[in-house]
């Protein structure tokens, strides 16, 4: 136990063993709706985007139950040998384990208990669009903030990055230093494990057309975030299936510091409140 409302898990992939950080955080009073997974961004974890910049207080006031995960190779998850733990399909597919383990059953029409909620932050964003894509059965409503039609971590030069980390080797390109340096800043961060998350995101490029979610999805970006450009192209993909998209942009707000805002947090918590 960590708390008084939050029970702690260590999740076991079949045939791995990467030991991925689950909490379960219940609310302070029941609102009587369906689960809500958080999925954070590239370099963080649940700790950092979620309760340190107060989502899953928000969402307790709100009478949600909140399940967390640190993705493999961040916060207090494992760090796993095995390429395939880290390849987004494999994490959708655990994440739909630890979800069903935590009490998640699929929607059924008049029981608002019943199906999930998802929100995903960065590359959290990434993985929650193509995990409602698949499992429309389960996915109810979700929220994607700082998303992208494109995914930056496929541009990032790996050879460059195991260059500096071995010898100190200066990396030309910027946003590869960038993401190297944010992920430095971390101490919880195992930058190896980093790296083979993004070897095995390279190979299964992220095309949010290929498979788009059916349910409403609230896109939210800051206005001063580059890739907040994407949310109509986004909102068209998932209109064109049926799906309800809705868009915020956080004015004076950038992809970094968004998730700590105020008016992020409760457009999602209203988004998701039915």
């Amino acid at each position: 136990m960590t708390g008084r409302h939050t029970v702690e898990l260590h999740h076991t992939v079949e045939g791995t063993d990467p030991g991925l950080f689950v909490e379960v955080h219940e609310p302070i009073t029941d609102a009587g709706l369906r689960p809500v997974l958080l999925i954070h961004g590239f370099s963080s974890s649940s700790k950092l985007n979620w309760a340190d910049a107060g989502w899953i207080a928000r969402l307790q006031e709100a009478g949600r139950r909140i399940i967390t995960v640190d993705l493999p190779g961040h916060g207090r998850s494992g760090s796993p040998e095995d390429l395939d733990s880290y390849s987004p399909s494999r994490i959708r597919a655990d994440l739909l384990q630890i979800v069903i383990d935590a009490g998640a059953r699929p929607l059924r029409d008049g029981d608002p208990s019943t199906g999930l909620d998802v929100i995903g932050y960065s590359l959290g964003s990434r993985l929650a669009w193509e995990f409602g894509a698949t499992q429309p059965e389960l996915v109810h409503r979700m929220v994607l903030g700082g998303p992208s039609n494109a995914d930056p971590l496929a541009e990032f030069d790996l050879v460059a990055a195991q260059k500096y980390l071995a010898d100190g080797t200066p990396i030309e390109d910027e946003s590869t230093a960038g993401l190297l340096k944010m992920a430095q800043l971390v101490p919880s961060n195992d930058l190896f494990a980093l790296l083979s998350l993004i070897e095995a995101i390279k190979g299964e490029p992220f095309d949010p057309a290929e498979a788009a979610p059916h349910m409403p999805v609230l896109l939210v970006a800051g206005d001063k975030d580059e890739r907040a450009v994407s949310l109509p192209e986004l909102a068209a993909l998932a209109g064109r299936v049926g799906g309800l998209a809705e868009q915020v942009l956080v004015p004076g707000r950038n992809h970094t510091n968004v998730v700590t805002s105020r008016a992020f947090k409760d457009a999602a918590v209203e988004f998701l409140g039915v």
